[in-house]
């Protein structure tokens, strides 16, 4: 009997399935993946949808040490300034999607190598069961201020393109104003001094900002309405100097073995019901600037009437962010108490 038993789950384990894999990465999570992998395949019962969730920095990692022999087919979720890196290392190839008059042209990128899905800005995020509102800090120099000193929780800067963004947006400044980017780095060794953690990925930055670890933080605008919505105790505010909006784009990887898949699924994931889904259920902006006001949810309105964008120089943070980050890493993480101190 238990031969046979293991006979039959030999057979039924070995039996092939024939729909086409279509494989993403992406930083998007698994509850906003297992949703659109599910409604997709719904849709597309020949195509079996399979993902990776991994940190916007890992997926350039993976894709450049796979170039020779791709794995992932879609590239979906990230800031444009990685997707440019992924243009100058040839880790993506050009599709013009059926939506493609149905957004920015400011967060498309050259000769149709990708394409914004959704807008994602970032938010000063507090605990408040700790914090009244009126409280919380209101721009990014508040958060230098003493009463935050050890309360700060960042993300690992060096794997989140939403800190990336950031650091772009203070790096950015100090350059327009400056000339370099000294002020700025001056301003990153003040924050590291008020930092009372490094988060290694943005469940464990969630976990300790729910149990007080830390009272505030600096993060994205659909992670803080998720874990919102799932009973954590967060608020946040809009940094009234300006937030950088990240223009979250998908793209082809070059190479891929099911290339009508992939442009089947970029086709999907801009289509009005799609972007409409996304923003009932996960929270995220839509990146489409025709849908029906009657169809979009009021949170997306109230965003859009509260939020201050900063302009930003994204070619200037793609051509430095590297750069800027190297130098952050090794000479500024973890100096701003020493220095705080002389």
């Amino acid at each position: 009997m238990t031969s046979l038993f293991g006979a039959l789950c030999c057979l039924t384990s070995c039996t092939p399935d024939h729909r086409e894999h279509l494989t993403l990465y992406s930083p998007h999570g698994r509850e906003q993946l297992e949703l659109l992998e599910r409604t997709f395949e719904a849709a597309n019962p020949d195509i079996d949808v399979r993902w990776l969730d991994m940190g916007s920095e890992d997926i350039v990692d993976r894709l450049r040490f796979e170039k020779p022999n791709p794995v992932a087919d879609v590239w979906f979720g990230g800031p444009t300034t990685l997707f440019d890196a992924g243009i100058a290392d040839g880790l993506i190839e050009p599709y013009r999607p059926s939506w493609w008059r149905s957004v920015d042209s400011g967060g498309v990128g050259p000769n149709d190598m990708y394409w914004p899905v959704y807008r994602t800005p970032a938010v000063i995020a507090f605990n408040a069961n700790v914090i009244k509102p009126e409280e919380a800090p209101q721009d990014w120099d508040d958060i230098l201020q003493p009463r935050w000193h050890d309360q700060v929780l960042i993300r690992d800067p060096i794997a989140s393109g939403t800190m990336r963004a950031i650091w772009g947006l203070i790096l950015m400044r100090s350059m327009q104003a400056t000339g370099d980017t000294a002020q700025g780095m001056a301003w990153l060794r003040r924050l590291d001094a008020q930092t009372r953690t490094y988060a290694l990925n943005p469940a464990i930055l969630a976990q300790k900002l729910a149990r007080g670890e830390g009272t505030v933080t600096l993060w994205d605008l659909p992670d803080m309405l998720i874990w919102r919505s799932e009973g954590m105790p967060f608020s946040y505010t809009f940094p009234r100097s300006g937030t950088p909006v990240i223009d979250d784009a998908i793209a082809i990887v070059k190479g891929t073995k099911h290339r009508r898949a992939a442009e089947r699924f970029i086709d999907f994931v801009g289509s009005v019901d799609a972007q409409i889904l996304t923003a009932q259920k996960s929270w995220r902006l839509p990146a489409r600037t025709d849908l029906p006001l009657e169809r979009i949810p009021a949170w997306v309105a109230d965003v859009d009437r509260r939020m201050v964008t900063a302009p930003m120089d994204w070619g200037m943070v793609a051509r430095n962010g590297s750069a800027w980050m190297r130098y952050w890493d090794h000479r500024v993480r973890g100096t701003g108490r020493a220095a705080v101190t002389r």
